[in-house]
């Protein structure tokens, strides 16, 4: 299988297989590359419907020669702890990256959602983040207040009294239970239309059934994140007794 950065040509062919209507996989299969090559390349560039092969190979080129700009002469990356391969765990920030935004996360959200998720500390200040992703601290900031909203982050002060940004085991749950509550408003207002239009209107059946499926999701996603948070609590909390 082929390795390296993807050549002109391959985009080329890229761009024709999204204009065919191919899945990711099967662009994968006939260029021989990973599935994940061709995701993250199309959401990174425009998503399947604003991708262009000239403007991804452009993109490229730049993010190529921002990167040997930041970088100091001469150096290597710089060294990860536990003997990580510097290259490999880039990639996987953009994998991870790349999965985040076909969830619907803005780019620049899900590029420090992934660099805070992959952080051994689990935590990361503005600073940090900055260096980190070689962006402005306006665009940190405007992230990080979306992911706070979203309930995928939580603010902390360390000993200098610097504000951190907290990813940890309980933050998915929190992120499920917000997003359960969001549908129950959707739920609440559904079935307020149904007073208002008449139950026996097209309109109001279909908001009434709108009602009763999103309300079955949000009482099952609830369910189903305070069992996995109670087992997988429990689990981890229970002694050896080996």
């Amino acid at each position: 299988m082929p390795g390296g950065r993807l050549t002109e040509q391959e985009r080329q062919q890229i761009a024709r297989g999204l204009a065919d209507g191919l899945a990711y996989a099967e662009i994968a299969r006939r260029l021989d590359r990973p599935t994940s090559t061709i995701t993250r390349e199309v959401m990174r560039n425009g998503g399947p419907t604003g991708y262009r092969a000239d403007l991804a190979q452009r993109a490229t080129e730049q993010r190529t020669h921002r990167r040997r700009q930041a970088a100091p002469r001469g150096a290597e990356a710089r060294p990860q702890p536990h003997g990580r391969d510097a290259e490999a765990v880039r990639a996987y920030e953009e994998t991870f990256t790349t999965v985040m935004m076909a969830s619907g996360m803005p780019q620049m959200t899900a590029r420090v959602m992934s660099a805070l998720t992959v952080a051994d500390s689990g935590s990361l200040t503005a600073a940090e983040l900055v260096q980190h992703l070689q962006v402005s601290p306006a665009s940190i900031s405007k992230s990080i207040a979306f992911l706070d909203s979203q309930g995928l982050v939580r603010r902390e002060r360390d000993e200098g009294r610097r504000e951190r940004y907290v990813v940890d085991d309980d933050i998915w749950y929190q992120s499920m239970m917000a997003s359960a509550q969001s549908t129950a408003q959707i739920v609440e207002i559904a079935r307020q239309g149904v007073g208002v239009l008449g139950p026996d209107t097209p309109a109001a059946v279909r908001l009434e059934n709108v009602a009763r499926f999103l309300d079955f999701v949000s009482e099952a996603i609830t369910r189903a994140a305070e069992q996995a948070r109670e087992i997988l609590h429990t689990k981890a909390e229970t002694p050896d007794r080996g």
